[in-house]
């Protein structure tokens, strides 16, 4: 039978001491409910003794939460334990975490205490939180950088006030693997009583080591791992709840245990707390990153293509995405850019095929990432030659800080000449409308942006745009030195590639 390794979920309290991650007491309650629904073990809900709205803000997720364990951070002091379970004793299931530090530097520096002082602060600490729950957790702050025969004693008598859970904290990220694994070792074999108590970690990431770190603590007897949702936290952050969980449940060759977090909520989950705090997540990051299941290499994208263990070992969907992505880009391949085109509803003989791939190409070397858009336009206007319904002849606007922009734009629409004039915010504004006036469109704009393709001040300017009318959405651009004349083209261009699958590619795409 496996063994569980219980997740404890410090976002709320330690992920919150991320500069610029500061949340109000709706946002908390929010998350703490999304990861009781991830399946969180115990959701550390924050220091109620630091300010009055991280004490409101454990009330209220106390209240909200029904499954998971409700945690409250506190000093060993009883000024702070007494405000922590004032705060958390509403939770149907409150856990009371009390911490002191153990390192020599912190002893000497910060707390300026002998070790004496330090291991009776522990147990009386623990004494008086267990007089309000018997679930208590003890952290021996900077363990990895105590004494290991002092770390040892403190925990003892952490254990034998009534701790039911140690946890060692890789406070400052200063461990390796092989020496993190070693202490929780050295521990289990020389601290009285540890057999009875859940043994915990808390990691730091300042070496990058955070997860890796954990996981050699769970090898080594570590039954709870201290985690937050994108590895967010003080410094470089803390150990990542969704790589560690991953971890375990991709290599259970090595990790014959289980969690109980529900991995489909992972990446819903990872999204909202990111939208809270404003910490966008790394494109790069494991498991959650936008670049986590893509793939541009060729060669990979070959393998995914004909099985997907080639190169993915664990699927995105196991983490709530729906699909892995081929990013077309310069290193890919034929296999690639065909299944895209498949995909797109984009069929072509071989030869119209090979001229695609060669212009795809060209294209890639100018581009960073192709996008859809980019594929129909090479198809569309370049290899099955896009008839253009609509042409520009003549564009004059008229605009200034005093007065109304104004467009007189002509038009040739299926071969007759149509001239009108329009108003609007701003001078493209007023060339766009009248445009939709001449042509009788009711297209969406949805992007407009503008690059200089060379420098200077006679730069040529390159319009892009996208376009949206009844589900269908396509990219239009246009250059000249003229932004306002490039914009036109721009809109237009888009606009004839929308005629054009409405009336040409009736079943092709």
């Amino acid at each position: 039978m496996k063994t569980q390794v219980k997740i404890f979920d410090t976002t709320l309290r330690d992920g919150e001491q991320s500069p610029g991650a500061t949340m109000n007491v709706a946002e908390k309650v929010r998350i703490a409910q999304q990861l009781e629904k991830l399946g969180v073990d115990i959701i550390e809900a924050g220091f109620p003794i630091s300010s009055q709205g991280d004490f409101d803000a454990v009330k209220a997720i106390s209240r909200a939460i029904t499954r998971s364990q409700v945690a409250a951070l506190a000093r060993a002091n009883p000024q702070d334990i007494d405000r922590a379970w004032e705060a958390v004793k509403g939770a149907k299931f409150p856990l009371l975490h009390t911490f002191i530090s153990t390192s020599d530097i912190h002893l000497k520096h910060q707390l300026k205490m002998t070790k004496e002082e330090v291991i009776r602060a522990a147990a009386q600490s623990v004494a008086r939180a267990k007089r309000f729950t018997p679930n208590i957790e003890f952290s021996a702050m900077d363990a990895t950088r105590s004494d290991v025969k002092f770390l040892a004693a403190v925990i003892e008598a952490a254990i034998r006030a009534g701790a039911v859970t140690i946890n060692i904290p890789d406070t400052v990220g200063y461990a390796i693997p092989s020496e993190f694994g070693n202490l929780i070792r050295t521990l289990r074999q020389t601290v009285k009583g540890i057999e009875k108590v859940t043994l915990s970690v808390h990691c730091h990431n300042d070496l990058g080591l955070a997860v890796a770190n954990s996981l050699a603590a769970v090898q080594n007897g570590v039954r709870q791992v201290e985690c937050t949702i994108n590895g967010i936290g003080e410094r470089a952050g803390n150990t990542s709840l969704e790589e560690v969980v991953m971890a375990i449940r991709t290599r259970k060759d090595l990790f014959p245990f289980y969690t109980q977090i529900i991995p489909k909520h992972i990446i819903v989950t990872s999204r909202l707390v990111s939208k809270i705090t404003g910490m966008v997540v790394q494109p790069n990051k494991a498991v959650v990153g936008s670049n986590a299941f893509a793939h541009e290499s060729g060669i990979h994208q070959d393998g995914v293509l004909k099985k997907k263990q080639t190169y993915e070992i664990m699927t995105p969907e196991s983490v709530g995405i729906p699909k892995s992505s081929l990013v077309l880009g310069k290193l890919s391949g034929r296999h690639a850019f065909k299944d895209r085109l498949k995909n797109l509803g984009l069929r072509l003989s071989e030869k119209d095929f090979q001229l695609a791939f060669t212009r795809f190409k060209e294209l890639a070397d100018k581009k960073r990432e192709i996008y859809d858009e980019d594929l129909e336009s090479i198809v569309v206007e370049e290899i099955l030659r896009m008839p253009h319904r609509f042409k520009l002849v003549y564009l004059n606007v008229i605009a200034g800080n005093i007065t109304i922009p104004t467009a007189t734009v002509k038009m040739e629409v299926d071969g007759k000449l149509i001239q009108e004039a329009g108003f609007g915010d701003g001078p493209v504004d007023a060339t766009f409308k009248t445009i939709k006036k001449i042509t009788r469109t009711k297209s969406k704009l949805l992007q407009f942006s503008i690059n200089a393709i060379t420098g200077g001040t006679e730069a040529q300017g390159e319009v892009t745009v996208r376009l949206k009318e009844k589900g269908q959405t396509v990219m239009g651009q246009g250059a000249d030195t003229d932004v306002i004349v490039a914009s036109a083209k721009a809109y237009i261009n888009a606009l004839n590639k929308i005629e054009f699958k409405k009336q040409k590619l009736v079943g092709l795409f």
